[in-house]
């Protein structure tokens, strides 16, 4: 009698390579505890590329429109900006109408009526600051808690805090629209392991590249290719002890292989029902790309995935939210297409049960100014405006915080936060304590010192009014 053993039998059964048997697949990934209970299991982050104006949306300001034409007065001060000589600029008016939503009375301008019928599920921090006037650095604080490249992004952050509670599909997912002006850092794991850094999903039935499996290949023989691969690849790593690009690529074997099943069942679409499709505006052209994302926002937090971001605007196709050029109909435009979806995911979040256990976070890299945009290399418009991150306002709903209610507040043009101001190291600090971290434990080792998001800076007073009763 004869036995054929495959080459996978056979290197399990110890005849080939012992050691594969004993082998155990870590998954960087795999859920992890929290320091302390958690109100937020997971993070939808809506980022505005390009810097949505706070005075155009969410934070109005009734003395633009009396100072309209005019000088800033002196008694404002001055600030450096990066196209404009602010004391040479002149004050430009808001043309946008806000007006009170729900029992909270929270005012929002009219780009936004779908999100405005959620105001008493979300908290609109109006005192958000940092220093960086530039684009690239302003996405490096946003999302990497440092102005220059190198740290790692809050979703990596978060995954190597937490891990995730899916083992078929990634921990930490961005959807672009198109480029980013900074590249991609701010989805990166910098200096943390390699596993940690953000996975891209793309649009239609193949969202990740390289997925599927060569023709002709069963799921026994990529099984088998695997085991042999994997037992290679831990020989060499032995020898390369640290090299986290090499784990990295091991963990993503297992997980692509795992993957195949489970992105095209995430990635199809049409088993929503028709109402959910009309809700989000799926079919609409004007409003489908952004659609897409939000959707499969809710697709990938049901599904386990720990952190979610969903870019609006990019550096190529039809632009962003920079209003340098017509801020005002720049914002028309890009709301056009964000404020259905965004609506419908705090409905549909909300409706599944899922909206306490996921903090959905609004915002940009920074604002816009009060006055317009300056002529200091020749060109400006007198309708734009220019960049300004010394105040400026993003949201959050979810994730067990109260809505609602306004936090904190810019000056009487919207210039600068004066009340409670809330710096982006306190912001990430605060996601992160919503989410059961400590963010002063939250450390990595890194060219002989512990790093962490916040830097050595970071508050949590944030969270005391996020979470205070009403």
């Amino acid at each position: 009698m004869s036995i054929e053993l495959s080459r996978r039998q056979l290197l399990l059964s110890g005849l080939g390579f012992p050691a594969l048997a004993a082998a155990a697949v870590t998954n960087p990934q795999a859920a992890k505890q929290p320091h302390f209970p958690a109100t937020a299991k997971s993070v939808i982050s809506l980022f505005m590329h390009g810097g949505p104006s706070h005075l155009e949306t969410f934070d109005p300001k009734p003395a633009l429109n009396r100072l309209n034409g005019q000088h800033v007065p002196p008694s404002f001060g001055s600030v450096q900006l990066q196209f404009s000589k602010f004391e040479e600029s002149t004050v430009l008016g808001c043309r946008r109408t806000f007006r009170k939503y729900g029992q909270s009375g929270l005012e929002v301008s009219d780009l936004f009526p779908h999100v405005a019928e959620h105001v008493d599920d979300i908290a609109v921090i109006r005192s958000i600051h940092h220093d960086g006037f530039t684009h690239t650095a302003a996405l490096n604080w946003l999302n990497n808690g440092w102005s220059r490249l190198g740290r790692p992004s809050v979703g990596s952050w978060v995954v190597y805090g937490l891990g995730s509670e899916s083992e078929n599909l990634p921990a930490f997912v961005v959807m672009l629209e198109n480029g980013i002006k900074s590249g991609p850092s701010v989805y990166s794991s910098g200096f943390l392991p390699a596993a940690y850094q953000g996975t891209l999903l793309r649009d239609g039935p193949a969202p990740i590249l390289n997925l599927k499996p060569q023709r002709g290949m069963t799921e026994s023989n990529q099984r088998d290719m695997l085991d042999t691969l994997r037992w290679f690849n831990e020989r060499h790593l032995e020898k390369n002890v640290g090299e986290t690009s090499l784990e990295a690529r091991l963990a993503s074997y297992e997980l692509a292989f795992r993957m195949q099943i489970a992105a095209p069942e995430l990635a199809d679409l049409s088993k929503e029902t028709p109402a959910t499709r009309t809700l989000y505006g799926l079919d609409d052209p004007a409003t489908g790309s952004f659609a897409s994302k939000c959707l499969m926002a809710r697709r990938l937090v049901e599904r386990g995935v720990r952190f979610v971001q969903c870019w609006s605007g990019g550096t190529g196709g039809e632009g962003d939210w920079d209003g340098h050029k017509q801020c005002d109909k720049n914002h028309l435009d890009m709301a056009a297409k964000t404020d259905r979806p965004i609506g419908a995911l705090l409905t549909d979040l909300k409706s599944r049960g899922l909206l306490d256990s996921t903090l959905v976070i609004w915002g940009g890299e920074f604002g816009r100014t009060p006055v317009c945009d300056g002529n200091m290399n020749g060109g400006g418009d007198p309708d734009g405006r220019d960049h300004n991150p010394y105040g400026f306002t993003i949201w959050m709903a979810g994730g067990g915080i109260r809505g609602g209610q306004v936090i904190g507040n810019t000056d009487e043009i919207g210039l600068r936060a004066i009340e409670d101001p809330v710096h982006v190291h306190d912001l990430h600090a605060s996601i992160l304590h919503l989410m059961g971290i400590d963010h002063t434990r939250l450390t990595y080792p890194f060219e002989g010192r512990q790093y962490r998001l916040t830097d050595v800076a970071g508050k949590t007073d944030l969270v005391k009014r996020l979470k205070t009763k009403a």
